[in-house]
C-alpha cells in the first residue's frame, strides 16, 4: 500500500515538474521575443543620436555598433594578432619537436618571441618592466626562506603598483635629459596598464618558490583518486598547479618568459608559476588536438554571434551616448541588460582566444566565464565565473594563509572588522536618527 502511494506521489511530482518546465520555456521565449522585438525597435528608431556606430559588412546600409574601445581595438587587430601568434605557436612547437627542448630551452623560445610583442607594445618602456621584474626576482631569492616574507613580497608589488599609477608609467626625462628621447619610441600601449597582470605574477613567483622550500600539504594521490580527469590518465590543472616544481627550475629565464608569455600578458587567465614551468617542461595532455580545434571553433561561432549582435542592437551605443536616458524604465532595462550580454561577449572572446593560443603551444590556464552570464544568480557566483582565473588564484593563496606570515595578523584583523562593523553600524543608527528628528 506504501509503495503504491510512494509511486502515485512521485509520477504527480514528475507530472508537475514536466508542468513547471514547460511554464519556464514558455516564459523564456516569450521574453526573450519581446527583448528582441524592442531591440531591434529601438536600435532602428534611435541610430542617428548615438555614437560610435560605422559602417557594416553583415548587413549593409545597415551600421555596426563598434562604440566599445576595447571590442574596437581588438576586432581591428585581430587579423595583425591571428598572424603574430600563428608564428609564434608555429615556431615554438617546431623548436620543441626538432630540439627537444624541455622548460629551459622552451623558456629561452618564448622570451625571445614575447620580447619582440613587448617591443611593438610598449617600444623603450620595456626596460621598465624588466628592471622591475628583476628587483623581484633577486627579493625572491634573499626573502623566500623568512617567515615574514609574503609581508616583504606584498609591500614590494604593491608599492610598485602604486607608483606606476602615480607617475603614469614614468618619464624617461626624470632620470636625466640624455634619456628623454626615448619618451618618443613609448609603443602603442601604455605598458603599467598591463603591469597589473604582471604584478600578480610576479607574486604567484613568489609564493611559489617559498612554498618550494617548505613541506607540501598537497595529496596527490587522494587527489587523483577524486579527479574524473586524473583517473583517465591525463594531468589536471590543479595538480599542475600544487606540485611543486624542482627548485632548478626557478631560473631568471623561466621566471621572465612566465611573466612576459605572449600569449596571456595583455589580459591573462592568470595562470600559477608551478603550472607554467611544468607545461613548459611537458606540454598539457588535457585537451586533445580534437578538442583544442573544436575549442577554435567554437570561438569562430561565438565570434559570428557577436557580429550578428553589433549589427542589429546597439546597446553599448545607447550607454556611452547617454541616449538611454530619454526611454522608459522597460526600455532602459532591456538595454542594461543588452550591455551585460555585449560585455560578457566580449570579454568571452577576448580570454579564450588568447587561452586557444596557448593551449595550441602547450600551456593550459584556467577557464575564465566557464558559465553564461544569465546562468549567474546572486553576485558571487557571477564573481566566481567572471573572473574565474582570478578567483582561483585568491582562493589558492587563501589555502596556504595559515603557513603564512599574515596568520599572525589574523586575531588583528578579526578585531578590526568588529571594530569597522561596529563603527559603520552606529553611522547608520545615527543618520537614521537625524532622519527621523529631521
Amino acid at each position: 500500500m506504501n509503495n503504491n502511494n510512494n509511486n502515485s506521489k512521485g509520477k504527480l511530482k514528475q507530472k508537475q515538474n514536466k508542468v513547471e518546465l514547460s511554464l519556464l520555456i514558455l516564459y523564456a521565449i516569450g521574453f526573450y521575443a519581446f527583448c528582441i522585438r524592442r531591440s531591434l525597435h529601438l536600435s532602428r528608431h534611435h541610430f542617428s543620436k548615438l555614437y560610435g556606430l560605422r559602417g557594416g559588412w553583415l548587413f549593409p546600409p545597415r551600421l555596426n555598433d563598434v562604440s566599445d574601445a576595447q571590442w574596437r581595438n581588438f576586432r581591428a587587430n585581430l587579423p595583425l594578432l591571428t598572424l603574430v601568434f600563428g608564428v609564434f605557436t608555429m615556431l615554438a612547437n617546431i623548436s620543441r619537436q626538432c630540439f627537444h627542448f624541455r622548460a629551459r630551452g622552451m623558456s629561452i623560445v618564448w622570451l625571445f618571441l614575447s620580447l619582440i610583442y613587448l617591443s611593438y607594445l610598449h617600444g623603450a618602456c620595456v626596460v621598465f618592466i624588466l628592471l622591475i621584474a628583476s628587483a623581484n626576482f633577486l627579493l625572491v631569492k634573499i626573502f623566500a626562506k623568512a617567515k615574514y616574507f609574503p609581508l616583504v613580497l606584498w609591500t614590494f608589488n604593491l608599492f610598485f603598483l602604486f607608483c606606476n599609477r602615480v607617475y603614469q608609467g614614468y618619464s624617461f626625462s626624470k632620470f636625466g635629459q640624455r634619456w628623454t628621447y626615448l619618451d618618443n619610441f613609448r609603443g602603442t600601449f601604455r605598458w603599467h596598464i598591463c603591469f597589473n597582470f604582471v604584478v600578480l605574477r610576479m607574486i604567484s613567483f613568489g609564493y611559489d618558490y617559498h612554498w618550494a622550500h617548505q613541506d607540501s600539504r598537497f595529496d596527490q594521490e587522494k587527489h587523483i583518486q577524486r579527479c574524473h580527469v586524473c583517473k583517465s590518465g591525463k594531468i589536471c590543472y590543479q595538480i599542475l598547479q600544487e606540485r611543486n616544481v624542482h627548485t632548478n627550475n626557478f631560473t631568471f629565464t623561466i621566471y621572465l618568459s612566465y611573466l612576459v608569455y605572449a600569449p596571456f600578458y595583455i589580459s591573462g587567465p592568470i595562470i600559477s608559476f608551478n603550472a607554467f614551468a611544468s607545461q613548459l617542461d611537458v606540454p598539457q595532455n588535457h585537451y586533445s588536438i580534437k578538442e583544442v580545434t573544436w575549442y577554435g571553433l567554437r570561438w569562430v561561432f561565438v565570434l559570428s554571434l557577436m557580429e550578428l549582435m553589433t549589427h542589429l542592437f546597439y546597446f553599448n551605443a545607447f550607454a556611452v551616448s547617454g541616449s538611454w536616458q530619454m526611454l522608459s524604465p522597460m526600455d532602459i532595462f532591456i538595454i542594461g541588460y543588452g550591455v551585460i550580454n555585449f560585455m560578457w561577449l566580449k570579454f568571452f572572446l577576448i580570454w579564450r582566444y588568447f587561452r586557444f593560443w596557448s593551449l595550441i603551444a602547450g600551456i593550459e590556464a584556467p577557464e575564465n566565464m566557464p558559465k553564461c552570464v544569465n546562468n549567474c544568480y546572486n553576485l558571487e557566483g557571477f564573481w566566481k565565473s567572471w573572473h574565474a582565473s582570478f578567483n582561483k588564484w585568491i582562493v589558492r593563496l587563501r589555502v596556504h594563509w595559515e603557513d603564512s606570515f599574515f596568520m599572525n595578523l589574523k586575531q588583528l584583523l578579526v578585531l578590526s572588522q568588529s571594530l569597522v562593523s561596529w563603527l559603520l553600524t552606529s553611522l547608520a543608527m545615527l543618520l537614521a536618527h537625524q532622519a527621523l528628528i529631521g
